[in-house]
């Protein structure tokens, strides 16, 4: 399993002299399978870019879990070349609702006046699902989705192939409402955690930031530092970051972090454009 990050900051960022090292795009997650299955975790405006890597190759079947539908993780949609070069096909996963379909959610913003083009026009064969509520098969990947603290309907996903595992919370307030010394199975997001090789985790705020944020759906450094220690992850790598961070403040943000990890843990990451990380045999 090959992880590739495209974008890994919140809100609305942008791209500037403060953001040149790690980047100025939102969530977008390309995870290449050991089958050569491509997943693909929310479509923040990093999906643009990998839009046009795609482009690149022969057209097939992409897989597109969304995390939830605030604007800066399907901001992307409108630009992802796939969506509108026939031939292609995504299938779309997210959240599920009791009133509307997945796809007259997506809709609201694939449509005048948000956008020119409405997801009725799309060239390509686009097909939205709730995510099951029991684990389920993408190619050589075992896939579960569980809702997570954070405003709104959100979901956290683990994804297990050929033994290794990826977990993808980016927006996740797991404090709010568990102590950091509860016991872990109270802790929002943590079964679905649990022993994870790689944890890219909500890491927005700094210590002094989070108590005038408070419920906002999002984590300091310290507590996704505490947060992958209950779930005995391998490995953290900071992601969503604060749009507003210059890279100096991350690499300081990120010694923080790297104290506060314990001693059988691999050093911790800062998520950033560009990044790859290769999981399992392909390492």
């Amino acid at each position: 399993m090959i992880v590739r990050i495209w974008g890994a900051r919140g809100s609305l960022a942008t791209p500037g002299p403060a953001t040149v090292g790690y980047g100025g795009n939102t969530s977008c997650v390309e995870v290449e399978l050991s089958d050569g299955t491509t997943l693909i975790l929310d479509a923040g405006s990093g999906i643009r870019e990998l839009g046009e890597r795609l482009a690149e190759r022969e057209p097939g079947l992409l897989h597109l879990c969304l995390t939830h539908l605030h604007l800066d993780h399907v901001e992307g949609l409108g630009f992802f070349r796939p969506l509108w070069t026939s031939g292609w096909k995504v299938r779309f996963f997210g959240p599920p609702s009791a009133t509307t379909t997945l796809r007259e959610r997506v809709s609201r913003y694939l449509s005048p006046p948000l956008f020119p083009v409405g997801l009725s026009e799309l060239p390509t064969e686009a097909v939205f699902e709730d995510v099951p509520r029991e684990p389920w098969r993408i190619g050589s990947a075992l896939i579960e989705a569980q809702t997570v603290e954070h405003r709104g309907p959100t979901l956290g996903y683990r994804i297990e192939d050929e033994g290794q595992v990826l977990v993808y919370l980016p927006d996740h307030e797991p404090y709010l409402t568990a102590a950091l010394d509860d016991e872990p199975a109270w802790i929002s997001g943590w079964a679905l955690a649990a022993g994870a090789d790689l944890l890219l985790h909500d890491s927005q705020y700094s210590e002094d930031e989070y108590p005038n944020r408070l419920g906002w759906g999002h984590s300091s450094v310290v507590q996704a530092a505490a947060f992958a220690r209950a779930a005995d992850v391998q490995r953290l790598a900071m992601f969503h970051h604060d749009p507003m961070r210059s890279d100096r403040e991350l690499d300081e943000l990120h010694e923080r972090v790297a104290d506060l990890v314990r001693h059988d843990q691999e050093f911790p990451l800062i998520a950033r454009e560009g990044l790859e990380i290769a999981l399992g045999s392909a390492s």
